[in-house]
């Protein structure tokens, strides 16, 4: 969730390593679809730790667990590799595998 405090300063999007965040109306938004907050890439949400006024909290509505984020990552993951044309079954990339 991203609150109307967003100043549009760019930083948060290319952060994003599932693109979870793009430009809405008048501000950037979240696809909560896509949103793993960072699990399997990073320790912590990148959006959060890059924006400059902290409008970038935990939104309410879909608060989740990480084993819930891991598996949303891993979904994410083989649909990104099944639309890229394959990639070993199972693989995982390096900063997942030692999440786990």
């Amino acid at each position: 969730m991203i609150t109307d405090e967003c100043i549009n300063c760019d930083v948060c999007e290319p952060e994003c390593p599932n693109d979870a965040i793009y430009m809405g109306v008048e501000i950037y938004e979240i696809d909560p679809h896509k949103c793993t907050e960072c699990v399997g890439h990073f320790d912590e949400p990148q959006c959060v730790q890059v924006c400059p006024v902290a409008c970038i909290p935990t939104h309410p509505q879909h608060v989740e667990t990480r084993e819930t984020l891991w598996q949303k990552f891993e979904r994410l993951t083989a649909a990104k590799q099944a639309a890229q044309g394959g990639g070993a079954a199972g693989s995982v990339p390096p900063a997942a595998a030692s999440a786990s």
